[in-house]
Parts: structure tokens; sequence; C-alpha cells
């Protein structure tokens, strides 16, 4: 059978690869952490053989001091790969087991005295550490060592002296004495193995959720590039699921853009070279727009419409939208010089406000937000109109005149004039901002 992550892409499973490196990384981190601990305690704790006696644990804290250091630098260059982890597990559980087995060596009593060492509480921090990798398989392997090292401890204690095992069934005997009870052994066990199964299957779940967010986070990455900013941020701001049909009304400007005499040229030069220009031209206007508090609405080919305030209610709407329109008229001004990836081609561009209606459109399967309203087919109208009028830039006059109460200072004033729009009403004031 497959597994979740088979099916998922490649961009994907890297994403959750570098997830579980850089929890790996936290994972050494915490194991040095440990080590200190465990070297302190050691050092601060009282030595009944007066420090005579063998004693393996500095030993065994030094190599796991290095092995860890040497895990942490190879997870932060590289990465570990799986039975590296499993690796580092045995030595996690090795070493807390050695710990625990020291105890009756450094206190001078029987091998069945460690097993009352509030130290084995130590295991299920192992385990729980494991759960930062978010992947169930580590902790089954952290919980089931764990339960071999504990039985391994037991079995030690009950043939280390074959003439006595200690054992007792007297609970009271147990706790007051060295003698060992077997059912208080299995319960240790029993609760190690029913923690690990638990947090197994809490990770289980939890890594489901995490590749699905990382998946549904790569999605949204990938269709954010086919959203303007805005538009994605109010989707992903919305309290409901939206639905075709809802709108609100602002006041809001519209800005078109059109390369004048591209259809012709597009005609005269290959399709690479046509759509290589088309992203050019779209690469170096979309930031300039979206600097100035605009949002892209939509592409119709080589023509870009924006709205200003439509998304979000904003104080400078047409301020900003008059702003955008003399920065792109800049930035056009400087294509076709010698080097430039772009020829000097002819922009168009004009700017309308007044009321439109924001909303989405479309069915249940595919919904589209868009605006509708006077001012955008005004925008898209008076954008051609520079053709007839031979000038670069069109505002309507009541925009211009907003915009100049909101704070625009244009660059040079513009000549204001009355002029007739096909498809529009008669005698519209227009503001002519580049010629």
């Amino acid at each position: 059978m497959r597994r979740e992550t088979d099916r998922l892409p490649a961009r994907v499973l890297a994403t959750i690869a570098r997830q579980d490196n850089s929890s790996e990384v936290l994972v050494k981190l915490i194991q040095l952490a440990v080590v200190i601990v465990f070297g302190t305690l050691y050092a601060i704790s009282p030595k009944t053989d007066a420090g005579t006696a063998f004693s393996p644990v500095p030993y065994a804290l030094a190599g796991y001091l290095a092995v860890n250091l040497a895990g942490l630098a190879w997870a932060v260059r590289r990465g570990l790969p799986n039975w590296a982890v499993y690796a580092s597990i045995v030595v996690d559980i090795a070493l807390l087991m050695v710990l625990i087995w020291s105890f009756h060596i450094q206190y001078e009593q029987p091998a069945s005295f460690y097993l009352k060492a509030p130290t084995v509480l130590y295991i299920f921090i192992f385990i729980a550490l494991r759960t930062l990798r978010f992947q169930a398989r580590f902790v089954v392997a952290a919980g089931l060592i764990a339960a071999l090292g504990w039985l391994g401890l037991v079995a030690y204690v009950i043939t280390a002296d074959p003439a006595d095992m200690m054992i007792t069934r007297d609970y009271v005997e147990y706790l007051t004495s060295n003698a060992i009870l077997i059912g208080a052994e299995f319960d240790k066990i029993i609760s190690i193995l029913m923690v690990t199964a638990i947090l197994a299957l809490a990770l289980k779940r939890a890594h489901g959720l995490l590749v699905r967010a990382v998946s549904e986070g790569a999605a949204a990455e990938d269709l954010s590039r086919f959203f303007d900013a805005g538009v994605a941020a109010r989707i992903r701001g919305a309290d409901r699921p939206i639905a075709a049909g809802e709108g609100v009304k602002r006041q809001a400007a519209v800005l078109n853009i059109d390369i004048r005499g591209f259809t012709a040229l597009a005609a005269s030069e290959d399709a690479d070279r046509v759509m290589t220009m088309l992203a050019e031209y779209q690469r170096r206007l979309i930031p300039i727009i979206q600097a100035h508090g605009g949002t892209i609405d939509k592409f119709l080919g080589d023509g870009i419409m924006a709205t200003f305030g439509a998304t979000a209610e904003a104080d400078r709407f047409a301020a900003d939208a008059l702003a955008a329109m003399d920065a792109v008229m800049e930035e056009a001004a400087r294509w076709g010089a010698p080097g430039d990836r772009l020829p000097a081609l002819a922009v168009n561009a004009a700017v309308a406000a007044g009321e439109i209606v924001f909303g989405a459109v479309g069915d249940e399967k595919r919904l589209e937000y868009t605006v509708i309203g006077p001012a955008v087919n005004l925008s898209a109208k008076l954008e051609k109109h520079n053709k007839a009028l031979r000038t670069r830039a069109l505002a309507t006059l009541d925009a211009y005149e907003l915009a100049r109460t909101q704070g625009y200072v244009p660059p040079r004033e513009p000549e204001i004039a009355t002029t007739d729009i096909p498809g529009a009403e008669a005698g519209v004031p227009v503001a002519i901002m580049h010629r």
C-alpha cells in the first residue's frame, strides 16, 4: 500500500524534509542540554565510595557528548539519514541505561538498588524527544528500545546473584528494602509501551495534518502567483466561504494600461519573442502599480487593469492611481535604451474614479473577484481614446481633481480638455497627464 507521502509533489516532499531536518537539529540541541544536565547532576551527587570505585558514567557522558556534537554538525550540514536517527535513539537509551545501572556501583548497593532510581522517568523524555520529528516510527523505535533496555536491567538484577534473586511479593518489603517486585517492573514496561503507543498515534494524526498543511501551503503559494496580493489576503481572511453574488460598493479608481500597436508587433515576431516581451513588460510595471497600492484585477493580453481602493477602503485611491500612472509613464520612457530587453514601446494609460462594486462572480466550482461600475468602463474607453487625442495618459477631470484633494502633486500641470469618447457620454472633461 502506498504511503500518503508517495503521492506528493517533489517540492512538497522537499519542504517536509527540510522541516524534519530542522527538527533533528532541535533534537540534537536538546540532547546536548540533557548531557549537560546529566553531567552536572553526576558531578554534584554524593559518592559513598569516595570516588575510588570505577564508574562508567564520565566515559558514557563524554562519548555521548562527542556523538551528539558530531550528529549536530551532520544535521546542520547535510541532514541525518533515517539509519542515523535510529542509531541516535539507540545511543540515547543506552546512555540512560548505563547511568541507571551505575547507581548501584556509585552507592555501593546491590544491583536491585538501581531499579528504584527516579532516573527511570528520563526514559519518557527521550521518547517525547522523538515527537519533534513528526514521524511515529521514531517514537515507536524509542519506546521499544527503552522497554527492552529496562527489561534487560531487570534481567541483570535477577541473574546477577543466582543464590539470591531478591524477588519478593510483599509490597511493603519492596518499598523498604532492595527486594524487587516483578509486578512493579512489569508496570513500568507497560507504562513505557502505553505512552509510546499514545504518542505514536497522536503523531500519526499530526503527521497527516502536517502533510496536508505543507501541501496546501505550497498550493496556496503557487496559486498566489495567479492572484493579486490584495485579493489573496481577502480570500485568506474571509470569515466564511466566499460565494458568487457577494459584493460591496466602494469609491475607487481604475487604471488601464495598454501597449499601442502591440497586436501588429506580435504578428511580426515569433511566439517566444512576443511572450518574452510581454513577460518583461508585466514584470516591470506590476511592482510599480503594487508599490502605489494598486491591485491587479486582470491581464487582457498586453493590457493591465488595476484598481485602487476596491479590495479595501483607501483614503488616497485617486491620488495613488495617478501617481502610479506617472511612474508607469516614466518607466516606459526608458525602454528601448541600448542593452534594454524591451524595445521602445508606446504605452497608453487612463484613470477614472467613482463608485464601483467589488465582489465575486462565477459559480460554485469557479469564482473570480472583479469590479463593476461606470468608472471601470470609462477607464477602459478612455485608455483607447489616447490614440485619437495623440496622448499617452489621460484621466477624467473628476479623478484628477479628487486626486489633488487627496494630496496628489502632478509632475507638470495637465491640459484640461473636453472630448467625446465613443461609447460614452459626449463632452467628457479630461486631464491630459502625458503627451
